[in-house]
């Protein structure tokens, strides 16, 4: 008989036929094979299309299909087919197993994770302390030698000893906190693959359903149904492979760009042989410049400014002593983490992309076996091959290292989700950053860590403070710090520096640039006041200064108050 006819019957879950045509039905329960045949994983769940291939004599039946992921979502259950004649769906029903159960937890191994956890916490309060420690350091660099206003000034022959003690500090602590940082990572490391341990099903198996469809047959049909339906459980996140070929005097910079699923299930049901599909609709030293915040100076209230420093000396008798970070040993070639990836990366094959203004999938290539147990699979998605523009960043008022970036306009038709990124720069590891969520048209920065060949300093040029007279009633403090850059790269660079004027939100305090200053060729730097910027084009050995000052008003009866404004999130 052909199988010409079309079986196009939809049914939603629990819309059941009456129980009587259910009840009279000619033949029992008809238990019937199935297969997953495609899958399509979401950022918080799945869609699975299941295929079952029926034979079936005239009358009513109930064709049921045992064992299913626990997890599915009744009123997603769509039914739809082919066949040698009309089908009619009457309905469809989930059934509890009997004795489903969750799994048991391993008490041993969440205690583990409970005191790994604690040692993180231990970890990030130490980097707290060991950031507050380096921040009074910079604090007393940009004031302390020179001496605050109503203070003695440091004398001048004490001065080289205080700029070496002040270096010191701020290496130790800077080593530091990178050491305490490698060891969290580490440590999220250890917790992650131990999470992924935890058992994913009772020791009689996973949590199961039963589902039951309810057709009506005119006779014998050979049909093929398609059930799709929605499961938990299951996820995919980005991750991307960002590669930068910085280039050189006769070769322009290039960078490659992968973008990878990675993919994991543990719906209660394996996925063999699948056509997998994922889509984007939802149902430590640092690698980049630190972000100036604005700065703000206002008047200081004496009965605050007292309860907090005793509220600050009472914490201080209360924190407990850090102990010194254990050794952390240094990543050669051979450990580098990516390292095996360069050999398979050009055997990759990328997946197809179906996008459209409001969401984008990308169709694996070829057929994917996942079981149910938290497994991580990676998958290519996408490489793409551009031109980025280079500059080197600087902000040397809270870090005079100076930074890489690429950046380069985002063209795909999908978007960048955001996600952890590892960066290579011209062939080594140079860190791990994260992507933010970049849609179609917008620029992207990616930072490519320290740029040791363009040298940064920064130095008081002016401290000054003054008292008021007999007439005036107003004290002053003029600040002004010169910045030295060179490139000694042998081929051009544009250089960006980035420093900050103080912004007063109090109309008895004036904020005013001093005469003689270089003038900054950006003001407002991402929307933030008082953030200020200096971009030139360097040549090749080529060395600039760029001096900034201004000068402070205020009452002579009151203090100053200097506090960073938070920001929203840098995307």
């Amino acid at each position: 008989m052909s199988r010409s006819a079309l079986l196009a019957a939809t049914a939603l879950a629990g819309a059941l036929l009456p129980h009587a045509v259910i009840s009279s039905a000619v033949a029992a329960d008809i238990e019937a094979g199935s297969r997953v045949e495609a899958v399509t994983v979401y950022p918080d769940g799945a869609t699975v299309v299941r295929t079952v291939p029926l034979r079936i004599p005239a009358g009513s039946h109930t064709v049921v299909l045992r064992g299913l992921a626990g997890s599915i979502d009744p009123a997603s259950i769509r039914v739809e087919g082919e066949g040698s004649a009309r089908l009619s769906v009457g309905g469809v029903d989930v059934r509890a197993v009997p004795g489903d159960a969750r799994p048991a937890a391993d008490p041993a191994l969440e205690k583990r994770i409970a005191a790994l956890r604690t040692q993180r916490e231990i970890l990030l309060a130490r980097i707290e302390a060991a950031e507050g420690k380096k921040k009074a350091i910079r604090h007393f660099a940009e004031g302390g030698v020179e001496g605050r206003a109503g203070r003695p000034a440091l004398p001048p022959d004490q001065w080289p000893a205080a700029w070496d003690a002040i270096g010191e500090g701020l290496e130790k602590t800077g080593a530091v906190i990178v050491a305490l940082a490698q060891q969290v990572e580490t440590l999220d490391d250890e917790i992650t693959a131990l999470e992924r341990a935890r058992p994913s099903a009772p020791p009689a198996g996973q949590p199961r359903r039963d589902v039951a469809i309810a057709l009506e047959s005119p006779g014998d049909v050979e049909a093929m149904l398609r059930m799709t339906y929605r499961v938990a459980g299951a996820r995919w996140a980005p991750i991307y492979d960002v590669r930068l070929d910085t280039g050189g005097p006769d070769r322009r910079p290039a960078l490659e760009l992968v973008r990878r699923a990675q993919v994991s299930q543990s719906t209660g049901e394996d996925w063999t042989d699948a056509a997998l599909t994922v889509s984007t609709v939802r149902a430590a030293r640092g690698t980049q410049a630190p972000d100036v915040e604005d700065l703000v100076v206002s008047l200081v209230d004496p009965v605050e400014a007292a309860r907090r420093a005793e509220r600050a000396a009472a914490m201080q008798r209360r924190a407990p002593v850090a102990a010194s970070p254990a050794p952390v040993a240094a990543v050669g070639p051979a450990m580098q983490p990516d390292a095996a990836e360069d050999k398979v990366a050009v055997a990759e094959r990328v997946a197809e992309i179906d996008a459209n203004a409001f969401q984008a999938s990308y169709r694996v290539a070829g057929k994917v076996s996942l079981a149910s147990d938290g497994t991580v699979r990676t998958f290519a998605l996408s490489s793409r091959r551009l031109e980025p523009a280079l500059v080197v960043k600087t902000a040397p008022a809270q870090d005079e290292t100076a930074y890489l970036e690429a950046s380069f306009t985002h063209e795909e038709e999908a978007p960048l989700l955001s996600g952890p990124v590892s960066l290579h720069r011209d062939g080594v590891y140079v860190g791990r950053g994260r992507l933010a969520q970049v849609a179609p048209g917008e620029k992207v920065d990616l930072g490519f860590g320290a740029d040791d060949k363009v040298k940064v300093t920064r130095l008081p040029l002016r401290r000054q403070a003054s008292e008021p007279g007999w007439i005036g009633n107003t004290r002053n403090e003029v600040r002004a710090f010169r910045t030295t850059v060179r490139n000694l790269h042998d081929m051009p660079l544009r250089i960006v520096v980035v420093d900050r004027t103080p912004v007063s939100e109090n109309a008895s305090v004036t904020v005013e640039p001093l005469a003689g200053m270089t003038m900054p060729t950006e003001k407002g730097l991402r929307d933030r006041r008082g953030v200020v910027a200096w971009s030139y084009e360097y040549k090749p050995g080529e060395q600039r200064e760029i001096q900034h000052g201004y000068r402070i008003g205020w009452p002579a009866d009151r203090e100053l108050s200097y506090a960073g404004v938070p920001q929203p999130a840098r995307r």
